[in-house]
């Protein structure tokens, strides 16, 4: 019986992302890949959007610059997250008063985190979202400030990253994928990328 990592040998995964926990996470995953040149995309979320529809909006876009180059046996990985605070969606902060206020906002609260992969190849795509729900202890302005101060996580939606101290420390409790937390649902995505390439077990 072949397994799937051995079927995969067919096809060219290519990963377009900036985000080393994504760079970690996919090849911890054990899939061969080739991690694509930067290139700009604007992060611009459409007024009315749902958060759902904001986050897949993101990661689509994060595939338009490759698609050109794409051929046959491609599958390019794209991906974004956000952090959801009941309506407000909490990008990346702006600076530090912005990350300060962020993790504040958290303290004490639950929150979603929504990670939306999409799933490129030259005739088709797929996208999907994940998410999952975090419950913040209270934190106090020490620790607030502790964390942004040594750890600046200014290129983190919503300030902070759960495998970091803020998550030691911080995080109580989670229902959903840690590794969605994190910035790429590895489960979800090994499962799709199955029905993606229609791979068979008989």
């Amino acid at each position: 019986m072949k397994h799937f990592i051995d079927y995969l040998s067919d096809f060219k995964l290519l990963l377009a992302t900036q985000s080393p926990r994504r760079h970690l996470l996919l090849k911890e995953l054990g899939l061969p890949f080739v991690l694509m040149d930067k290139r700009e995309v604007p992060e611009v979320i459409e007024k009315g959007m749902s958060q759902t529809e904001a986050v897949k909006h993101l990661a689509s876009m994060k595939a338009e610059p490759y698609r050109k180059d794409l051929v046959k046996n491609d599958i390019l990985i794209t991906a974004d997250t956000i952090v959801c605070l009941e309506d407000q969606i909490l990008g990346k902060p702006k600076d530090r008063d912005d990350a300060l206020r962020m993790i504040e906002s958290l303290s004490d609260a639950a929150h979603w985190v929504l990670t939306a992969v999409c799933l490129t190849g030259l005739n088709e795509s797929t996208c999907f979202v994940a998410k999952t729900k975090v419950y913040f202890a209270e934190l106090d302005a020490s620790e607030r400030v502790y964390y942004v101060d040594h750890y600046k996580p200014f290129d983190k939606a919503g300030a902070y990253g759960i495998q970091e101290w803020i998550g030691l420390i911080g995080i109580a409790a989670i229902e959903g994928s840690y590794f969605n937390v994190m910035g790429l649902p590895v489960q979800r995505l090994y499962e799709e990328l199955k029905r993606f390439t229609k791979f068979q077990t008989k």
